[in-house]
């Protein structure tokens, strides 16, 4: 056994075997669900904390119900957000730590989602008795549709005001059909309308006052973001050409509007413009360009949109701020624009043009995607609702409940434009709040989370999960040909993973929730651990403070964003293990090293509570010892 320490000096052994009291970190406490829940970077960077591996290895047993059901619990659209999601997990993907690119997290979603059963008799059941207390919900949105989905099945009355002949607002009006199929997204809302949402279409809410004089015991706003921003420049006002983009997406959903002049100019560069110039192109527009104030560093646009429009022939149009639509006799021939450079101003980080010449663009349309804002024209002032400057609600982040006792924001309708995935988890929060609120309860209550954590060993030393890594490019996704795609706008452009896609992918995960637990009392500081380690994340040390530490490992620790688990003081030397978790990859090397099994790969499985889900009941009816039931495909 080795007796020096990761700095190479002499260790001292306790006295009688004694653990020796160790100063600086404290050990680290793995009972609380957030330290391993953390470590698992997907699953934290998820707004509604979905179970990223649990699923992906679900998929790579072919349980494809499952996984839907394990998404479904937390996500509630897996198909739709398998298509739309903005992905905050990605970038956070552990795999990015040894490859370029992260796992495809939103496709396999997506493969759950189209490959899964008759899943229909594993939704909550929903009591016929109801609890006497009604709840209404203007907007029938992702966020209203998951405050629904939660409180039904503990038998709240759910009246959906929508002023649309149908639900799912924004997802419904403003995502085009050739990126999310009208059949996939009516299905997943229909999950939720089937448990028995009293659904009132063509019904908008055109006073708040009106709304609390009807005997609900709590109102949930989810009315979304409706309004487009506009572009007050000269001649904007003087050609009918002149479009806001969501309301043209959605006179283009409704059927109002099926064709486009030639030459188009979307202004913006966000997720919303790429939709608005990836339609033009479909109806009629030939020569679209999208006009950016700035750089592509600095592109609101997620990358895959911007990949989507470019391969689609649209011309990205750098370092153009606009000035002024050209409109002659009422006809709109272009727009002139000062082409610039930015220059940071030294003061927080922001940037400031110089310009550097003028430039005029012909176009025979022009689409505004410069951003959306929150709009209650149907709130009277004296309804009790407080709003800031901007006529944005005041709402609590806490509870998403607003100066109103008992009205509650969530989705875009409470700070303005997000994903869907943050609409969703608005809804969970809110509808926490709602039933803390009609039970008469402090709506900050929030049941407390906890965590499971089981042993993945099966054999000696034989995992429940594949634990090889091997180099693995990330999976392409198989597309409609341009031709085909560009001809027709109801043709999906993904056509979604097939088996040789899925099995690499899935074999691309780094099993992040298996965690390397450790059993300080079993330890006999042999250093097998350390020398197996492929990344160096495992150190053997004398205990000092956060920053001395971190710099004393064996590989320094960079990243203060992630946390070191340090462990209580070790039986032989009162030395401390010490692990970066941000370098660790779940290999389970150390643990199959370790000959006393101080080292143990445990699954973690974070028990986080809905409004309508027991922790000890989830919805999937999935239990930890049957997400990894055996060694998943190779």
């Amino acid at each position: 056994m080795r007796s020096a320490d990761a700095e190479g000096g002499p260790s001292v052994a306790a006295p009688n075997g004694v653990r020796a009291a160790a100063a600086g970190m404290p050990p680290t406490d793995v009972e609380n669900p957030d330290y391993y829940h953390k470590v698992v970077d997907c699953q934290w960077a998820c707004p509604a904390h979905t179970n990223v591996p649990g699923y992906i290895r679900l998929i790579a047993q072919g349980r494809y119900d499952d996984a839907y059901m394990l998404n479904w619990e937390s996500n509630v659209f897996p198909g739709i957000l398998g298509r739309t999601c903005d992905r905050p997990c990605e970038p956070a993907c552990r795999r990015t730590r040894v490859e370029e690119k992260p796992v495809a997290i939103c496709r396999l979603k997506r493969v759950a989602a189209d490959l899964r059963g008759d899943i229909t008799p594993r939704l909550p059941s929903v009591p016929k008795r109801k609890n006497g207390k009604r709840i209404a919900c203007v907007g029938a949105g992702p966020a209203s549709l998951t405050v629904a989905r939660d409180l039904l099945p503990l038998g709240y009355e759910i009246t959906m005001f929508e002023k649309n002949d149908r639900p799912g607002g924004l997802m419904w009006t403003n995502i085009p059909q050739f990126r999310l199929p009208p059949e996939v997204l009516f299905e997943e809302i229909g999950y939720i309308l089937d448990m028995g949402v009293d659904l009132r279409l063509n019904s908008p809410v055109t006073s708040m006052k009106w709304l609390l004089d009807q005997g609900f015991d709590a109102v949930f706003v989810g009315s979304g973001a409706p309004r487009g921003k506009e572009l007050d420049l000269p001649g904007r006002y003087d050609s009918s050409n002149v479009h806001i983009g969501i309301d043209w997406l959605e006179s283009v959903a409704f059927g109002h509007v099926n064709s486009v002049e030639e030459n188009v100019l979307v202004i913006g560069v966000g997720n919303t413009a790429m939709d608005c110039c990836r339609t033009s192109k479909r109806i009629g527009g030939t020569n679209v360009k999208v006009m950016a104030r700035k750089s592509k560093p600095y592109f609101k646009a997620s990358e895959w949109e911007l990949e989507d429009a470019e391969e689609e022939h649209i011309e990205i149009v750098e370092n153009h701020s606009p000035t002024s639509f050209v409109v002659e006799d009422g006809v709109l021939r272009g727009m002139n624009f000062d082409v610039v450079e930015w220059h940071p101003t030294g003061s927080g980080g922001r940037l400031r043009p110089r310009k550097l010449s003028e430039k005029f663009i012909p176009a025979d349309a022009v689409i505004l995607a410069i951003g959306q804002e929150t709009a209650f024209p149907w709130i009277e002032d004296d309804a009790g609702i407080a709003f800031n400057k901007w006529r944005e609600a005041e709402v609590d982040r806490s509870t998403f409940m607003s100066s109103r006792d008992g009205v509650f924001f969530g989705g875009d309708a409470a700070w303005g434009p997000e994903n869907i995935i943050w609409a969703v988890e608005h809804g969970h929060q809110a509808a926490l709040s709602i039933h803390a609120w009609c039970n008469g309860k402090d709506p900050r209550t929030r049941p407390a989370e906890r965590s499971n954590l089981v042993s993945a060993e099966i054999g000696l030393h034989e995992w429940a999960y594949s634990n090889d890594y091997e180099y693995a490019r990330r999976s392409s996704m198989p597309r409609v040909r341009l031709e085909k795609r560009l001809a027709e706008l109801a043709v999906e452009v993904e056509e979604g993973f097939g088996p040789e896609e899925i099995l690499t992918e899935v074999e691309r995960c780094l099993n992040c929730d298996i965690q390397t637990h450790f059993t300080d009392k079993l330890c006999i500081e042999c250093d097998a651990c350390v020398d197996v380690c492929p990344l160096s994340c495992l150190t053997i040390t004398h205990n000092g403070e956060e920053s001395d530490l971190r710099g004393r490992l064996t590989a320094p620790a960079l990243n203060p964003e992630q946390d070191i688990y340090v462990s209580a003081a070790l039986p032989q030397t009162g030395r401390v293990m010490v692990k970066d978790e941000d370098l660790c990859i779940h290999c389970g090397l150390c643990a199959e090293r370790c000959p006393t099994a101080a080292w143990d790969m445990r699954t973690f499985d974070l028990l986080k509570p809905h409004a309508g889900q027991s922790i000890d009941h989830p919805f999937s009816g999935l239990g930890i010892a049957e997400m990894a039931p055996g060694a998943v495909a190779q």
